[in-house]
């Protein structure tokens, strides 16, 4: 299938699609799956790369995959992990950074991992030595070769305490997925408590782990001897439902998202609501739709949860540049995240990033020099353009930007897009999108 989409822009959206399973728990899960002495059951697995992926390394470990797409399911049978070639882990890993997480499910295992150099989006510097430190503090012994890193585990892992100095999702799960059958008690301090983090935490606790989680955020997890395998349903995908959110918000549209939950999404739909958009919570969805007049400008600052989450922030950004005044929005999670908002720029929008700090309060990155801070200006009417997909969420916001233009854009590298978000093009043709691929 072609790399490029045609987008017809400037009609709104309407309708309804669904999402499933949320892409940031979906493939923690399946690497947990190892842990278990006996099959895991995972459903509501969407149809994306990531799965594709993680399933692939599964397989090249031993692990037996048995996948109902249609419906979802994944039967994961861990009976027979064993070490998986170096030049295959990388051939099929490509640039998934998801290989990292196999560390301590293979070190309690077999004994020992292998990671290759690690790939990505290009948002911000994501470093992998928060990984590799908590795994030492567990005892691995680290050895970076010229193809990737070698982990091994000669005296065994024992409970550690780990104090994070940012609240980093990729730690917090690193940490949960070694620890629970690590000897002794693990503390982990300053961790993080997404949704996705605590739907893999209840994963872990039906495979048997023992985990609590204060206030404070501190996790503490009491190591066990034995974990067996889990059945469950994952929570869906706030991402994207707040992705298809924004789309009918800046295309006046009116999309019914099925499968979108309040208690993941509630301060999203705050700063929804205060945007003008309007929405109502249903029994199976949420339906979120422009009520009509103006947009207003809003102040905004990116926070952990359950602060407004920094994968909410592009998306949004784009209905804003169809609000009233001026928007600020106060990026404090990834430091390179605003390189999308060049091309709405090309679009027509009136978008200036800054380096200071232009939140409520100063972040780690406003003595770093780093452009971090955006100010809107709407409204500003997009034009069509050709637009380069930079990264996923980059990449989905500038869909949506073209949909809002008049005028028929060409956004290329749309492959990206396809890797995490299931069926994206089959859902803009339920909304009554114009697109389309050579």
């Amino acid at each position: 299938m072609s790399d490029l989409l045609y987008v017809n822009g400037g009609n709104p959206l309407s309708g309804e699609i669904t999402v499933r399973g949320a892409k940031n728990f979906v493939s923690k899960a399946m690497v947990a799956a190892l842990l278990g002495e006996t099959p895991s059951v995972l459903r509501n697995v969407p149809q994306i790369r990531d799965v594709n992926v993680v399933t692939g390394l599964l397989e090249l470990h031993g692990v037996a995959v048995d996948a109902d797409a249609k419906g979802g399911v994944l039967t994961l049978d861990p009976s027979n992990v064993e070490s998986a070639h170096v030049a295959d882990i990388d051939a099929h890993a490509g640039s998934s950074r998801i290989p990292i997480l196999f560390c301590g499910p293979l070190l309690h295992r077999l004994g020992e991992a292998f990671i290759p150099d690690l790939g990505g989006c290009h948002i911000g510097d994501r470093p992998i030595n928060y990984h590799l430190d908590i795994l030492r503090q567990f005892g691995a012994v680290v050895d970076k070769r010229e193809q990737g890193i070698h982990i091994r585990a000669p005296r065994g892992l024992h409970g550690t305490k780990v104090n994070l100095p940012y609240p980093s999702v990729g730690a917090t799960e690193q940490l949960l997925l070694t620890a629970v059958r690590a000897e002794g008690v693990t503390e982990l301090s300053n961790a993080a408590i997404e949704p996705e983090i605590m739907d893999l935490i209840a994963v872990l606790q039906k495979m048997g782990a023992v985990i609590s989680v204060d206030t404070d955020r501190v996790i503490r997890i009491e190591g066990v001897d034995r974990l067996v395998g889990f059945r469950h349903t994952a929570l869906g995908d706030r991402i994207e439902a707040a992705s298809w959110a924004c789309a009918a918000l800046a295309t006046g549209g009116d999309i019914t998202v099925k499968g979108a939950t309040q208690p993941e999404m509630m301060t999203f739909l705050n700063t929804y609501r205060k945007v003008g958009g309007e929405f109502e919570v249903g029994e199976d969805g949420i339906r979120f739709y422009h009520p009509g007049g103006d947009l207003d400008a809003i102040v905004l600052e990116t926070d952990v949860h359950p602060g407004f989450m920094t994968d909410w922030q592009q998306p949004l950004v784009v209905a804003l540049t169809q609000a009233r005044g001026l928007s600020i929005v106060h990026e404090t999670v990834y430091e390179n995240r605003f390189g999308f908002t060049e091309a709405l720029v090309g679009m027509g929008a009136t978008i200036q990033v800054y380096k200071e700090c232009l939140g409520g309060r100063p972040c780690r990155f406003g003595q770093r020099n780093f452009h971090h801070s955006a100010v809107i200006s709407g409204p500003t009417p997009l034009e069509a353009a050709e637009i380069e997909v930079p990264d996923l969420r980059g990449g989905f916001s500038h869909l949506i930007a073209a949909l809002t233009a008049k005028g028929t854009s060409t956004v290329r590298g749309i492959s990206l897009i396809d890797r995490g978000y299931e069926h994206f093009q089959e859902k803009l043709d339920a909304l009554g999108a114009e697109v389309g691929r050579d």
